[in-house]
């Protein structure tokens, strides 16, 4: 991930950096589904809005939040202060001169604040700006946040817009005297942001006195809980519990569902192959050799690598049918003309299921080379077998709307069994904007008795490509009868990840 990834700029650096810290993806335990087996959304990321004077301790009590939570999905905390408005020169010149009112609610850019806050909380990313209070500008950069349960937005103005207030599933507001509200904002601008005594007092008699007086005490009139700035244990207790219970309402009974064959129609034992919408590596005498080689437990791993290699270059190099191609001319050495294909996708990118889908990952540079590579982490709740996205690092062409819908997308897979991870990568890609028919999907395996039927009817414009189907998967558990359930697919190829790299 690069610096500019990050948020942090190649200079200045210790001045940008103070700021995007405000915005933190705390992960924790990883995000449960927020979809139903149709495809869609049926859970919101949870929004808790907190206001308060400057220096009251907003972003201190968020954080209390999160520590009391204790064993919670993933979390993001979203501060106000990135929303502040790019300036003109003039501006910037009385911004120098303290002269200039940050604290009013002109000086923020609240629909840009709704507009990235309705999107975390509906589950997609966002881009967020990055604001330097040392330059008093806001910068080029942007900052990707994607991924949470849980969003706190924090500012003072948190709860003054009607827009934000409608996006809020509890409103805080932070109470704090203010004389330690004053000492507290004259230490953090001294060390942090580099301001002289004089200037910061003079700024808060003209302008952040009158702007609580005015617009933040009373928006405290909105909030479901007033907490105080310090001392507030008990405060942070109950809202935790609120949290808590809210998100156990929302809890998704997923996997086990697409798991268990009882939810599926009995019909499904009869449906042909060529019914699941799959394209499946035609099987020749190679693609049978490679697979009984794979497949056998016997198989030495410096076999199984490389057969593996192999067949994943051939499965990535059947998969390229599904990109769109137009005609192109072409002269040859000798000076005549010949009619062909060209790539017409816009952008091609790549993006492997960890760890098991890193075994295509070699086959698919063999074919396509010069494409950037994502990754995303999804494993298993120990307690319950629910998938939870622990980690997400997708390529630059994704992250944006704008590109991501212009985006072809290899999702490398080892199989689909229950298909719970397979149906989370597809989500994944969906809320970043990538259209279902631009989604291909390539895998070793897919179980006809599995959860691959569930997936197609959610998905029924994903590519899916496989070298072979297995009939059907066993229910077993991890470490004898005591371990956690699994769904083991027969014949099957064994754990791929852990043969290809242990």
């Amino acid at each position: 991930m690069s610096r500019k990834d990050l948020g942090l700029s190649e200079e200045g650096n210790m001045k940008v950096s103070v700021q995007s810290k405000k915005n933190t993806v705390l992960v924790s335990h990883g995000r449960p589904p927020w979809y139903g087996q149709e495809g869609t959304r049926i859970n919101d990321a949870f929004v808790i809005g907190v206001a308060g004077g400057s220096a009251s301790g907003k972003t201190h009590v968020a954080r209390q939040i999160v520590k009391s939570l204790g064993n919670i999905p993933s979390v993001i905390i979203l501060s106000q202060d990135s929303f502040y408005k790019k300036h003109s020169p003039e501006e910037l010149k009385l911004a120098h001169a303290n002269m200039f009112d940050f604290d009013h609610p002109s000086a923020i850019d609240m629909p840009m604040f709704a507009a990235c806050l309705k999107d975390l909380k509906a589950c997609k990313q966002s881009n967020i700006p990055i604001y330097s209070f040392a330059e008093h500008q806001r910068l080029e950069e942007t900052q990707y946040l994607y991924g949470a349960a849980i969003i706190i937005a924090e500012g003072i103005m948190a709860l003054h817009d009607p827009m934000l207030r409608d996006l809020y599933d509890l409103k805080v507001f932070v109470q704090c005297d203010a004389d330690l509200m004053l000492a507290r904002r004259i230490a953090r601008d001294v060390e942090q942001r580099g301001r002289d005594v004089g200037g910061i007092l003079e700024q808060y008699l003209r302008y952040v006195k009158p702007s609580f007086d005015n617009f933040v005490r009373p928006s405290a009139a909105y909030a479901d809980i007033i907490v105080p700035g310090a001392n507030n244990s008990v405060a942070i207790d109950l809202i935790c519990t609120h949290v808590r219970q809210q998100l156990q309402e929302r809890s998704n009974a997923f996997r086990p569902q697409m798991a268990n064959p009882k939810t599926l129609a009995p019909s499904h034992d009869s449906i042909p192959i060529e019914r699941l919408n799959l394209t499946v590596l035609p099987s020749t005498r190679q693609v049978e050799g490679i697979f009984t080689i794979v497949r056998a437990q016997d198989t030495s791993r410096q076999d199984f690598i490389f057969f593996v290699d192999r067949l994943s270059t051939l499965l990535v190099e059947h998969a390229l049918q599904f990109l769109p191609y137009a005609p192109f001319s072409v002269t040859t050495p000798i000076g005549a003309t010949s009619e062909g294909k060209k790539l017409a996708a816009q952008h091609v990118c790549g993006v492997s299921i960890q760890r098991s889908g890193c075994a295509l990952e070699r086959g698919f540079r063999r074919v396509i080379n010069d494409v950037p590579l994502g990754t995303l982490l999804i494993q298993s709740n120990e307690v319950n077998a629910e998938p939870l996205l622990l980690h997400s690092k997708l390529p630059l062409y994704i992250r944006f709307r704008h590109t991501a819908k212009n985006t072809y997308v290899f999702l490398l897979d080892a199989q689909i069994g229950t298909g719970a991870a397979a149906f989370m990568s597809i989500r994944i890609l969906l809320d970043h904007g990538v259209p279902q028919d631009h989604i291909i999907f390539v895998c070793f395996l897919v179980a006809r008795k599995g959860g691959i039927h569930v997936l197609r009817q959610a998905f029924p414009d994903v590519k899916i490509v496989c070298g072979a189907v297995d009939e059907e998967m066993r229910e077993g558990r991890l470490d004898g009868k005591k371990g956690r359930k699994v769904w083991v697919m027969h014949p099957g190829m064994g754990q791929i990840g852990d043969r290809y790299y242990l």
